[in-house]
């Protein structure tokens, strides 16, 4: 029984996280010159706003997609028996006609972001939108916006001890992600760090 316990204990701690990963590292979005290049993938099943994440077809659709580096591929393994480490949204961001899908690409051992991409379906297949591939990252939806949060480390800082954190918002215009708002927080500032608005181009 303990056994069992252990492993199940292990098999939770690798499966899809929350926003552990949105603590570590800096993160750079590759909008591919800001437009909405689309490669166009294999169909997928369609998310209705009651179905749960799955996070099988999004390692599928991972996988499957010519836009995703070849680094990422080889390394979207399981942690532990069929448990992949990816964290996988539903929700409104392009004003398609079902939902797009966020899939975050986590390591296994501290759940560190390795990628994020946005998929939004279009003519019954899914197409990516958006790519972040250099970790730490994480993106997640909030109230329409696309949100990636990164964290900027100095040379000689500690992957425990980032110097600041950017926080990027998107959102969908003209068929491309455009950044809207982006937040610094230097960290040990009592101040706290400026907000400022992305020109509109």
């Amino acid at each position: 029984m303990a056994v069992v316990v252990a492993l199940a204990l292990f098999v939770s701690a690798c499966a899809t996280g929350g926003t552990g990963a949105r603590d570590e590292g800096p993160a750079h979005a590759d909008l591919s010159g800001g437009s909405a290049a689309k490669s166009s993938l294999a169909p997928m099943a369609t998310p209705s706003a009651s179905a749960a994440p799955d996070p099988e077809e999004a390692v599928r659709l991972v996988k499957a997609d010519p836009k995703v580096s070849g680094e990422v591929k080889r390394e979207l393994q399981p942690c532990v028996s069929d448990d992949y480490p990816v964290d996988v949204s539903y929700g409104e961001l392009t004003g398609g006609s079902t939902e797009d899908i966020v899939v975050n690409v986590l390591s296994c051992g501290d759940s560190v972001g390795v990628a994020s991409y946005v998929y939004r379906e279009q003519d019954g297949e899914y197409r990516n939108v958006f790519k972040a591939e250099e970790p730490p990252v994480y993106a997640e939806i909030d109230r329409g916006y696309l949100v990636v949060t990164e964290q900027v480390y100095a040379k000689d800082d500690a992957l425990s001890n980032p110097s600041s954190e950017n926080v990027i918002s998107y959102l969908w215009k003209s068929d491309r992600f455009v950044q809207e708002y982006d937040s610094r927080t230097e960290y040990g500032d009592l101040g706290g760090g400026a907000e400022s608005a992305a020109p509109d181009s």
